[in-house]
């Protein structure tokens, strides 16, 4: 199979020109198992595509030999032209798609699920100045425009890991769907036949001078799959990796059958392609592979596509003729105006958009009854009349009115707002979060905690408001002293006196919905210049007072993490995206404690928007603009509501 290679994931720093490098920490094996199948995860493909797997298949799929050798064999066979449009299925890192562009083919995108894969194919895109557009997708159900493509191609084996051969069908639905009028289609696969009678059922190799791999393999109870097991070893530290994965076996005739029952014609095997290894070791399921390729149906010559018409959106802004408490000076300031006046010219680069904006808390609701706009693209996380706690309103009323909106609903937003049920939620996904102690200024009979440092938050709030340099006490007397503090500046407030992280804080921004996330690059907090007394968090004061050291002490850089860590965060992310019910974009941020365990701080839906916020900073670490991002948020809440 098509496996992810990893590049290293620690990166120098520019700013203070260290390396930081996280350990891998060992895994408990399954030990001696006699029925593969039965721990083999339905959906095992979500996660393994990852570094480890540069470790164990790298000898082959890293093969720029055996890379150049697959694309002379495409171009022969189907004879693509540089100026085609061609579409790589299952692209992985992009070794296929980038052989095909340094070629001069022009024309040429990828698609895979695994988000790490098409990362490191964007990297080494830019690294060669080489222009391929790689895509984050499922290769059952990609959106690409129909029959606009000449060629797809789906190579090093990456056909058959689903559980129900009802889905390689609708792969094959998926191209046949992309592809023009007798289009061709280019399928690399492994010999089914060959496979189930020479499979190596146990095996072993040094992958390098301090890791090996011991592999088992068997046959599914059906006989259509191969079933493997992959116990990836540090000899130095321990196992790394137990896991499993499969692939469906296909003779030459079946997939004929297969092809010809969704129309496609000219079905040919250009023989087997035998890949080499470096290591002169275990070619596993890349050992023995069938080439062949097929013309897709004929199609009726499509009408021409109709005028695209602009989206017609408003923009829900907070108020700046009211008070805002968040604010310094209670009110909008001029950098407040400056950040609008930013967001309106980027907005204008839009061009599939036409936008109107409305501040007017008075009269909002008044003009979007009088005229619901097609969109508007909630931007009011000032809350309702600049009240952080009626934030959920907004998107209430555009509910109740039936106005689509952009972001979270208020459902997600008072659950996100409320910092104790994130985490008790959070804890139930198993995702570290900080000890904790809920504090009722009514209670009089609370207990209070007694580790230290400890860093005191109001539990509902927004803007780190009630974080400031103070909130991290080193004692009861600082402790109480604070809480008395609270209990002045927000009376009644609920509040969290939590253990004080010290470690490395990042965040993790996603956009998008459902399987079809963009993972913005990971930030990381860069607390290097701040003077060595103040204690290191984002506290009030680094987001609303400039003359503040926070304010101008403060950076942000791409965090650099051990790949697993990375991973294991991406996908704590995504399941509170999905348990809070998030939508289109969210931002997640962590911390890590003095050992190096990684634990939640908050969640927020609809993050900071602004140009210097963190989400944005993320997008520009992967390259994106200011509108990019902007544009990413739009086109995925379109996406969700189904707006063409």
């Amino acid at each position: 199979m098509e496996n992810p290679l990893s590049e290293s994931a620690a990166k120098t720093s520019s700013k203070t020109g260290t390396q930081k490098k996280s350990k891998p920490f060992p895994v408990r094996t399954l030990g001696p198992l006699s029925d593969l199948e039965r721990h083999l995860p339905n959906e095992w493909w979500r996660d393994i595509f990852n570094s480890i797997y540069l470790k164990t298949d790298g000898d082959v799929v890293e093969n720029d030999l055996n890379t150049a050798r697959d694309i002379d064999l495409v171009i022969k066979a189907t004879g693509i032209q540089p100026g085609q449009e061609i579409l790589d299925v299952c692209c992985g890192q992009g070794r296929h798609s980038l052989e095909l562009a340094a070629r001069g083919y022009s024309k040429v995108s990828g698609i895979d699920r695994s988000r790490y894969l098409i990362r490191l194919a964007r990297k080494r895109a830019r690294k060669r100045a080489l222009k391929v557009s790689f895509s984050e997708g499922d290769a059952r159900k990609f959106r690409i425009t129909e029959s606009s493509k000449d060629c797809v191609i789906i190579m090093g084996n990456s056909f058959g890991y689903f559980e129900r051969e009802e889905d390689d069908l609708q792969v094959l639905e998926s191209v046949k769907r992309a592809l023009i009028s007798e289009g061709q289609l280019v399928l690399d696969i492994v010999d089914g036949v060959w496979m189930a009678k020479n499979f190596e059922p146990r095996s072993w190799e040094w992958i390098d001078q301090t890791h090996f791999v011991n592999r088992e393999r068997t046959l599914s109870s059906d006989k259509r799959r191969i079933i493997s097991r992959e116990v990836i070893t540090n000899a130095e530290i321990g196992v790394l990796a137990d896991q499993f994965y499969a692939e469906r076996l296909y003779s030459f005739e079946e997939i004929t059958d297969l092809l010809k029952g969704l129309g496609f014609t000219d079905i040919q095997s250009h023989g087997n392609v035998i890949s080499e290894s470096t290591r002169n070791q275990d070619l596993g399921m890349m050992a023995n592979r069938l080439f062949i390729t097929a013309r897709g149906p004929v199609k009726k010559k499509l009408a021409p596509a109709p005028p695209k018409k602009t989206l017609e959106v408003t923009v829900l802004l907070g108020d700046p003729r009211m008070p805002d408490t968040v604010k310094k000076g209670g009110k909008f300031n001029e950098e407040d105006f400056e950040t609008i006046n930013i967001l309106k010219r980027d907005l204008e680069t839009l061009k599939d958009y036409k936008f109107q904006f409305l501040d007017d808390h008075n009269t909002m609701q008044r003009q979007l009854m009088a005229k619901p706009p097609a969109l508007v693209f909630n931007l009011c996380d000032e809350g309702l009349n600049n009240r952080a706690e009626m934030e959920l309103h907004v998107p209430a009323f555009l509910e109740a009115m039936d106005i689509p909106y952009t972001g979270a609903g208020p459902g997600s937003l008072w659950l996100c707002y409320n910092k104790a049920n994130v985490r008790a939620i959070a804890a139930s996904l198993e995702v570290d979060v900080p000890m904790e102690t809920f504090f009722d200024p009514t209670d009089q009979a609370a207990n209070l905690p007694s580790y230290f440092p400890a860093l005191i938050k109001p539990n509902t709030g927004d803007s780190s408001i009630g974080i400031t340099q103070n909130a991290v006490v080193h004692n009861a007397e600082e402790l109480i002293g604070y809480l008395d503090h609270l209990r002045e500046i927000l009376p009644g407030v609920p509040l969290l006196i939590q253990e004080y992280l010290e470690g490395a804080e990042y965040s993790v921004g996603l956009v998008g919905n459902a399987d079809k996330f963009e993972v913005l690059p990971v930030l990381e907090v860069d607390y290097s210049h701040l003077p060595a007394e103040l204690p290191k968090i984002l506290s009030y004061e680094s987001k609303w007072l400039p003359e503040s050291p926070y304010w101008s002490s403060i950076r942000y850089k791409e965090a650099s993490l051990e790949e697993e860590r990375q991973r294991k965060l991406i996908h704590f992310s995504s399941r509170l995206f999905e348990r809070l019910d998030c939508r289109d974009y969210a931002r997640f941020d962590f911390r890590a404690d003095r050992d190096g365990t990684i634990k939640l701080l908050e969640v927020n839906p609809n993050p900071g928007w602004c140009w210097d916020g963190k989400l944005n900073l993320m997008a520009g670490f992967a390259g994106l603009s200011y509108s990019d991002l902007l544009g990413m948020i739009l086109n995925a809440a379109r996406e969700r509501l189904g707006l063409s």
